[in-house]
């Protein structure tokens, strides 16, 4: 608390020992008053006072010179740190997020929330965990749990659809794990408690698709185990994962379910998902590296029937994405520079990329060469010289 003996000593230590002894008093006493807010302006204010500035706003740039700006950040993000930590250390993690989020550190903020246990149920804490993680970005995975623990699976879709595109891939992809694993955990366990009532001793079935396999009566009459439009998002979702990530036999297992369901819950998608659950399939079984050729050849097939342009780049890019991601580069530039280049002048970026990646830098010459494209093609050409 702050009283008339606080002012009087600071006072006291300018007549001791000048200015600098009344910062160090200053400092010191809004450490024991746990005042680390201003703290950080008093940090602030010391450092302009040896640049000779003024101190009325003892945080903002706008009274310091261009060229001291460097000077005064380095202070500045000092006191951040110092302050961000403090917070930190009194468990205020979204005031000290405010610190570290300035400067651009966010790291001891995720480590943090990255130790806490995951709440069960929601309250002010779960909610600033929640915010801090998947809606300010520090850790979207951790806060993708707690809002699955604390808001079910129908917030939490919602919310994941709105954030997807903030996202890393890496990020997505771990998101999308979460959530495959939680769905299909409950899908499960629905089916197997009907198949119980129907045939108490039928055998235990390892996997979802055979506990479904030659048992159609479980979809009669238009019958379903899980709410369908959380099935449709987290089996779109699931095209994220990483190739080879063992959540991918999972999401093949949700998508296997999905295509025996009665034709009005299986919502159709873009090009090349339009027969939603078999196309998923076949995309799942091909990052899985199951049936690889089969499967591409199902997307090559509809890429080539598609009807117009549009479907094509479509497919193209669903194709494109499935070659790179397996490292089947030379084939992934081929549909590129052919399918996707003139659909979509923007494509061009991820296609130097693409090339770069695949070591086709010929190919990049010969396609800026033929677009016109004199910045791309002068890359090219110094970077194969390189």
């Amino acid at each position: 608390m702050t009283t008339s003996t606080t002012f009087a000593s600071l006072a006291e230590q300018l007549q001791a020992g000048g200015p600098a002894a009344v910062f160090d008093q200053l400092a010191a006493t809004l450490l024991e008053q746990k005042e680390f807010h201003k703290l950080f302006d008093a940090r602030c204010q010391r450092k302009k006072f040896e640049m000779s500035l003024p101190l009325h706003r003892p945080t903002s740039f706008e009274d310091v010179p261009n060229e001291r700006r460097d000077e005064f950040e380095v202070a500045y993000m000092a006191a951040a740190r110092e302050a961000g930590q403090l917070l930190l250390d009194d468990k205020k993690l979204g005031q000290a997020w405010m610190y570290f989020h300035a400067i651009r550190e966010t790291a001891p903020v995720k480590a943090v929330l990255d130790a806490m246990p995951l709440p069960r149920e929601s309250n002010d804490a779960s909610e600033e965990l929640i915010d801090l993680a998947f809606y300010k970005l520090v850790h979207p995975v951790k806060g993708l749990q707690a809002m699955l623990k604390t808001h079910g699976t129908c917030s939490t879709i919602t919310s994941l659809d709105q954030q997807f595109q903030n996202l890393s891939p890496e990020q997505r992809s771990e998101c999308a794990a979460i959530l495959v694993k939680s769905l299909h955990t409950d899908l499960l366990q629905s089916i197997e408690r009907e198949v119980k009532q129907r045939m108490p001793f039928a055998p235990p079935a390892s996997t979802l698709r055979e506990l479904i396999a030659g048992r159609e009566w479980l979809f009669a009459d238009n019958n379903y185990h899980i709410d369908v439009s959380h099935l449709h998002s987290t089996v779109r979702f699931a095209r994220s994962l990483t190739a080879g990530s063992p959540e991918l036999a999972l999401a093949r297992d949700l998508a296997e379910y999905g295509s025996q369901l009665s034709p009005q819950f299986q919502y159709a998608g873009e090009a090349p998902f339009t027969e939603f659950y078999l196309a998923h399939i076949q995309f799942f079984k091909f990052l899985a590296g199951d049936e690889r050729e089969a499967a591409l050849a199902y997307f090559q097939q509809q890429l080539e029937q598609a009807p117009d342009e549009q479907d094509q780049a479509l497919i193209a890019y669903v194709l494109v994405d499935l070659l790179a991601r397996t490292e089947q580069l030379d084939h992934a530039v081929v549909l590129a520079e052919k399918h996707l280049l003139k659909a979509d002048p923007d494509f061009a970026a991820a296609f130097s990329e693409l090339c770069l990646k695949a070591g086709r830098l010929d190919v990049l010459q010969s396609s800026a060469e033929s677009r016109g494209d004199l910045v791309t093609f002068a890359a090219a050409l110094v970077t194969s010289r390189k």
